[in-house]
C-alpha cells in the first residue's frame, strides 16, 4: 500500500503562484509514475501533469504547459508541483496519484491517490 498526502494548497490571487507537494509513505515510491489531477466544483477530474519514476520524462495538460512544472525527489519520496501565473480557471482541488507503470495521463491507471488539497485563484 502507498499512502499520498498532498499539501501546498491554498488562497491566492490572478497572477500567483504556489507549490504542491506530495508526500508518499508505505511502499516506496521511486518506481512509481507520479501525476497530480485537479477537480473543479461540478467538472470532472481532469489530468494536470505527470512525471516517470525517474524524471526524465513529464507530460503536462495544455492548459498549464508552460506554467506548471512537475518534479519528484525520490530520496524524500516526495512530487512536487510548481504552479505559476496562476488563473481562476485553475481553482480546484488538486490530487496527488501513484502508478505502478510507464507515464500516463489515464486517471483511470494510476493505483493510489491521496485525500487533496484546495487551490483557490481570486480574480
Amino acid at each position: 500500500q502507498v499512502q499520498l498526502v498532498e499539501s501546498g494548497g491554498g488562497l491566492v490571487q490572478d497572477g500567483g503562484s504556489l507549490r504542491l507537494s506530495c508526500a508518499a509513505s508505505g511502499r516506496t515510491c521511486s518506481r512509481y509514475t507520479m501525476g497530480w489531477f485537479r477537480q473543479a466544483p461540478g467538472k470532472e477530474r481532469e489530468f494536470v501533469a505527470a512525471i516517470s519514476w525517474s524524471g526524465g520524462r513529464t507530460n503536462y495538460a495544455d492548459s498549464v504547459q508552460g506554467r506548471f512544472t512537475i518534479s519528484r525527489d525520490n530520496a524524500k519520496n516526495t512530487v512536487f508541483l510548481r504552479m505559476n501565473s496562476l488563473q481562476p480557471e485553475d481553482t480546484a482541488v488538486y490530487y496527488c496519484a501513484a502508478a505502478h507503470r510507464a507515464i500516463t495521463d489515464e486517471s483511470d491507471l494510476y493505483d493510489y491517490w491521496g485525500q487533496g488539497t484546495q487551490v483557490t485563484v481570486s480574480s
